[in-house]
């Protein structure tokens, strides 16, 4: 399994925080130590799609970081990125993996553990469960499922298979989204808008740390 998506799971988007571009929300990621960067931008043309996402692909070789491309096959394939991210309107997983091979990540949005489990039997490598709290950088994320969900996802997965929580986590409430058994916080705002969105990845990282660090170990 992917031990590798831990901690901080870092989603850049350039509309939060008109004054930090993708690339800019990717090199604090890296910098900070999240485990994995996710582009994602569905208003972008697929040449700058592109070009932004090669340009990540390029900063996280040879990294920790794991770079992982919203939505586009075709953008994960062009620019070699370690793999996908798929919601209810992408192609389904098991086509992504015909398409892209066993060595690409495959990684799937839920919303809940019945989700998580078809997930996983449709080839998903992780799955990400959410929106746990309200959010304002997706607004189709739906009403919030709170950290319970995460607990009841926990108990049928695997205990190796990778549980990623997104939607409203930031510094002051991801202490509870790891307590209640995610792998990993995916954050938005909580890097991009913050003064400094270096230690913001700094300081997710060591609640990750100090509340599941020792069982990864």
């Amino acid at each position: 399994m992917l031990k590798r998506i831990t901690g901080v799971y870092v989603v850049t988007d350039r509309f939060v925080n008109p004054n930090r571009s993708h690339i800019d929300i990717a090199k604090a990621a890296i910098e900070g130590g999240a485990s994995v960067v996710q582009i994602r931008d569905k208003q972008a043309t697929t040449r700058q799609l592109f070009d932004w996402s090669k340009a990540i692909r390029d900063l996280t070789r040879n990294t920790e970081t794991l770079f992982i491309v919203n939505d586009r096959i075709d953008i994960t394939l062009a620019c070699d990125a370690d793999g996908v991210h798929l919601g209810d309107d992408d192609i389904p997983v098991p086509v992504a993996r015909r398409l892209l091979g066993a060595s690409k990540i495959i990684g799937r949005s839920v919303a809940n553990e019945d989700e998580a489990l078809r997930a996983i039997a449709e080839g998903a490598d992780y799955v990400s469960i959410g929106s746990i709290f309200a959010t304002y950088t997706k607004p189709d994320a739906g009403k919030p499922i709170g950290t319970e969900a995460i607990e009841r996802a926990r108990k049928v997965l695997p205990p190796d298979y990778p549980l990623v929580a997104i939607g409203g986590i930031n510094l002051q409430n991801a202490a509870k989204v790891f307590e209640a058994g995610a792998d990993a916080v995916a954050v938005i705002s909580a890097v991009a808008c913050a003064d400094d969105p270096i230690g913001a990845v700094r300081q997710l990282k060591m609640l990750w740390e100090k509340i599941r660090g020792g069982e990864q170990k």
